[in-house]
């Protein structure tokens, strides 16, 4: 059975498809993240990267699937960081940071209005919800599932197969 090009498949696409969502719920639904929000997105981002470098030395299944497994556990850290935040929002600890800004740019002639103008986002109020899960929420329970589904393809026998 060849496992390795479906765990592959799986630690490039799972965090393309959170990340986009998370820039969509964004830029298109006008969810500005918060600081939490923000450390989400980081591992998917080293994720991506990581599921890259995989396919790029598909040729050699021992390394593809070293990276793989590294995309696997970025995609893990980010879900984990996803439950704490979900965590803070339905208050069942506290969270590091009661509220934060969004990032921007420009130059520092206008920073005081960009300081002005950028929406202050609590860490600890979802903004929206399904089903009464955050979109951290969902973001902790897909990214783990994910990267356990992920490890347990590579760790089938004859997961090492290009």
């Amino acid at each position: 059975m060849k496992h390795l090009p479906l765990a592959r498949a799986l630690a490039l696409i799972v965090p393309l498809v959170l990340l986009g969502g998370a820039y969509a719920s964004q830029y298109v639904g006008g969810l500005h993240p918060c600081e939490m929000c923000w450390w989400q997105r980081y591992p998917h981002m080293a994720a991506i990267v990581l599921a890259a470098a995989a396919f790029a030395v598909r040729g050699r299944p021992c390394w593809s699937a070293a990276f793989t497994a590294l995309a696997a556990i970025a995609i893990g850290i980010s879900g984990g960081i996803g439950i704490f935040h979900a965590g803070v929002e339905y208050g069942w600890w506290q969270g590091l940071t009661a509220c934060s800004t969004s990032p921007g740019g420009g130059s520092s002639a206008d920073i005081l209005d960009q300081i002005m103008a950028t929406p202050i986002t609590r860490c600890d109020v979802a903004p929206w919800s399904l089903l009464g899960i955050s979109l951290a929420g969902y973001n902790g329970l897909l990214s783990l599932g994910s990267a356990l589904a992920i490890l347990g393809l590579l760790s089938r026998k004859g997961a090492q197969k290009a």
